[in-house]
């Protein structure tokens, strides 16, 4: 698969570390040998199997010294300090320590109804981790007449970080009083619906979307979907979770013109059991009736716009 200075970019941000390499390896055109020997000149001894197992992700440099040739490779492959060994979860001193950006976090951490997501992932029979990251996402959500959430919906593109993954399960998490068996899943662009399951207790919808393709590590893939509600009460807030680092976020809630909000603002929030903070007022659009956020680096944790009524 053919690399440019921008997907390596865009994996040094996200990573994980195995896809960031081997990007970098491809777009510097270096071959396994030629960095061997770079990291020879440097004092360095690495095995062009151990390089090659890095790359592919079957291992991970752990030890002192495969930290120190990692560290060399940034310089070999001109790459920003520190790019490369972020990755890995080192701190700046060479220990082992938390993640700048860590590499997931659990749904357990980001959704309230984590229990039920998680039965209901089971019952799809889909680990946690999806195999997907999030590269860019476009979410508009509408706000009915009846201050309920109408629909939303997403243009999405993501990456795989392993090989073989064909489909995506989004979670819709309806307002209190929500019926999900009358939720409508649409599959717009690229992808059509599999399986849906959903819990009614807590209002959460899981639905499978499956691909078009089947992507092998490192492939990005776009795709459009969405949910079609309005079986909830009054909605004060939409939130998202991401369990990765991920690319670009952008968040648009459209109200109906005979339900304005009074204040409208913009949150971040790393779990659900810690405050919400850097919060920014949001400024409704006259002709659109629209608030808008955008997140251009994504880090684990939540983030949404809630807003008042009164």
């Amino acid at each position: 698969m053919g690399h440019t200075e921008a997907d390596l970019a865009q994996v040094l941000h996200t990573g994980p570390f195995h896809l960031a390499l081997r990007a970098a390896l491809a777009v510097r055109g270096l071959p396994l040998q030629r960095v061997q020997h770079h990291l020879a000149h440097r004092g360095i001894k690495v095995g062009v199997t151990s390089l090659s197992y890095w790359q592919q992700g079957a291992r991970r440099p752990q030890r002192p010294e495969s930290l120190r040739a990692v560290r060399a490779l940034e310089e070999v492959l001109e790459l920003p300090g520190n790019s490369l060994i972020r990755l890995l979860g080192v701190g700046e001193g060479g220990a082992r320590g938390d993640v700048e950006r860590p590499a997931a976090r659990s749904y357990r951490s980001l959704v309230e109804a984590s229990g039920a997501v998680e039965q209901l992932l089971a019952d799809l029979e889909q680990p946690t981790d999806g195999g997907l990251h999030t590269v860019g996402h476009h979410e508009r959500v509408r706000i009915g007449a009846g201050r309920e959430l109408v629909e939303r919906d997403s243009q999405h593109v993501v990456r795989a970080h392993r090989d073989g993954i064909d489909r995506y399960l989004a979670i819709h998490h309806g307002d209190p009083g929500c019926d999900p068996a009358r939720v409508e899943v649409s599959a717009l662009e690229n992808c059509r619906t599999g399986r849906v399951r959903w819990h009614r207790e807590t209002g959460v919808l899981v639905a499978e979307l499956l691909f078009d393709a089947r992507l092998r590590a490192g492939e990005t893939y776009f795709f459009g979907y969405g949910f079609e509600d309005g079986t909830g009460g009054p909605s004060g807030e939409y939130v998202r979770g991401f369990s990765f680092a991920g690319g670009q976020y952008v968040l648009q809630v459209r109200f109906d013109e005979g339900a304005l909000p009074v204040r409208c603002r913009r949150f971040a929030q790393a779990t659900t059991g810690t405050p919400r903070g850097a919060r920014t007022d949001l400024t409704l659009s006259g002709r659109h009736r629209t608030v808008h956020t955008v997140e251009q680096g994504v880090r684990p944790g939540i983030l949404g716009i809630d807003w008042d009524w009164e």
